[in-house]
């Protein structure tokens, strides 16, 4: 058993069942709870006991909250202004763990209750059954702190309906449980009081095998949420034009639309330079694998902080949100239409040659 204090890992019953335990931080991965889920769910799959797992968050009060807002940014911070090699392994780790959980061969349920973003996306979007409440917040909102969506997210929102994934990716707009479910990034809605009852018959209810682990579970939910779902017709048409500066132009030029101005707005708050890399990423993973998609989001995430040196953009974006909390992020370029084509496909050249990168084990 995985037994920290930020991870409770424990066999009940038939089932393997992980709480994140960080509630002050919203259970923010740090590399301990990384490594700790990774070496969980690999003894977990061998396991002849164990037909399934169930993963929820944790709040100061107990289980259920806020299942995870993403990676520890501060970490990410400290490590990069320090040169900790524990930044690489971080990243490389936690994309290892996103695969093991888009290829886990048992039944993988995620409680996605509450906050659920970035690294939070990572551990439940592989989920073979994604449960969101009416208290469920998803969303990537990397854009904001000078990143992409990473975690797998290339893969997961180039899949969503229409231009909804471009949307997301750009804009890191938040969703509750019907739209999760819509966009296909959620498969079931339970009412947040519902789900301490179902976790517990989970894990004592007793199951002829994983399926019917996976079948219990679906059986408790509803196939969709209590909220309407909006019209993505404006989206689909604005968020498929060719660029950045294209679809700003679209939005700014529409003076009749709310909707158009304030996501104008909201991408004008975004790293310009990112913005076009996010744009790139999620159509290029249309066509790609996970593994694939893991790969070159690995890359990514090192030209993110060390392909201009002293000038990282994600360093910049979390240093203006979470630690200096000013608010006022000094981009650079500091506008959409100042973004070279050069600058933003540079992030998609591999430090690395093929058979020496980080994630050359991967497999689909």
């Amino acid at each position: 058993m995985t037994q920290t204090p930020e991870l409770l890992c424990e066999v009940r019953g038939q089932v393997g069942c992980i709480t994140l335990n960080r509630a002050k931080a919203l259970n923010a991965l740090s590399l301990d709870m990384v490594r700790g889920l990774l070496a969980q769910l690999l003894a977990w799959r061998d396991d002849e006991r164990v037909l399934a797992v169930l993963v929820r968050g944790s709040n100061k009060e107990g289980p259920f909250g806020h299942f995870c807002a993403g990676g520890d940014i501060r970490f990410l911070h400290q490590a990069a202004q320090q040169g900790n090699p524990q930044l690489e392994d971080f990243f490389t780790e936690e994309y290892t763990l996103n695969h093991v959980i888009f290829n886990y061969p048992k039944p993988y349920i995620a409680f996605m209750d509450g906050i659920v973003m970035g690294g939070g996306m990572g551990i439940s979007q592989g989920a073979s059954l994604r449960i969101v409440t009416e208290r469920s917040k998803l969303a990537m909102p990397e854009t904001l702190i000078g990143l992409f969506p990473d975690v797998g997210g290339g893969y997961f929102l180039a899949r969503c309906p229409g231009r909804v994934g471009e949307w997301l990716g750009l804009t890191g707009e938040s969703l509750g449980a019907s739209e999760a479910i819509a966009f296909g990034l959620a498969d079931a809605y339970l009412p947040a009081d519902g789900q301490t009852a179902l976790w517990e018959a989970l894990c004592s209810q007793q199951f002829a095998d994983g399926a019917a682990v996976q079948a219990f579970a679906q059986a408790a939910t509803q196939a969709q949420g209590p909220e309407p779902v909006r019209d993505t017709s404006a989206i689909d048409r604005v968020f498929a034009l060719e660029s950045v500066p294209a679809i700003i132009s679209a939005l700014e030029a529409d003076t009749g639309s709310e909707w158009a101005q304030s996501t104008a707005q909201a991408l004008r708050k975004r790293s310009p330079l990112m913005l076009h890399v996010v744009l790139e990423q999620v159509r290029r993973a249309r066509s790609m694998g996970m593994a694939e998609d893991l790969r070159m989001e690995r890359d990514l995430v090192r030209n993110c902080f060390f392909l201009r040196p002293g000038a990282s953009e994600t360093v910049e974006g979390i240093r203006a949100l979470a630690i200096d909390k000013d608010h006022t992020p000094r981009w650079n370029p500091a506008r959409i239409e100042d973004v070279s084509e050069d600058a933003w496909r540079a992030f998609f050249v591999s430090p690395w040659p093929a058979h020496s990168h980080p994630l050359v084990a991967l497999q689909d």
